[in-house]
């Protein structure tokens, strides 16, 4: 999963892409174990996925209400549709991203 800067998400957004960003601070043993299945499921499902360090965008975690981290953020269309903040197992996390971004746009 690519690092993503302010650019990249606008960019994103902006072409109203579909796809997660997933937002963590490296010192966070959870984010770390959310990443590691992220990366599963990219290897899974063909969407766009960023990952952004909270630490350098409070903005963000403001503007868009962000609680904690690990947070994924579903975005269909350029528009937030879920927010998940307990990742549970690769197999929820394949089935939330297959109901809201993919089949959404099939």
């Amino acid at each position: 999963m690519n690092e993503w800067n302010r650019d990249d998400l606008s960019l994103f957004l902006n072409q109203r892409g579909t796809g997660v960003v997933y937002f963590y601070t490296p010192l966070c043993g959870t984010c770390q174990l959310a990443g590691k299945m992220l990366g599963v499921v990219e290897h899974l499902v063909e969407i766009e996925m960023g990952k952004m360090n909270l630490n350098y965008y409070s903005d963000l975690a403001e503007k868009w209400v962000i609680e904690s981290v690990p947070c994924l953020l579903l975005i269909r269309n350029g528009e937030i549709v879920d927010t998940i903040y307990a990742f549970h197992s690769v197999p929820f996390l394949l089935e939330k991203i297959n109901k809201e971004l993919i089949q959404a746009d099939a």
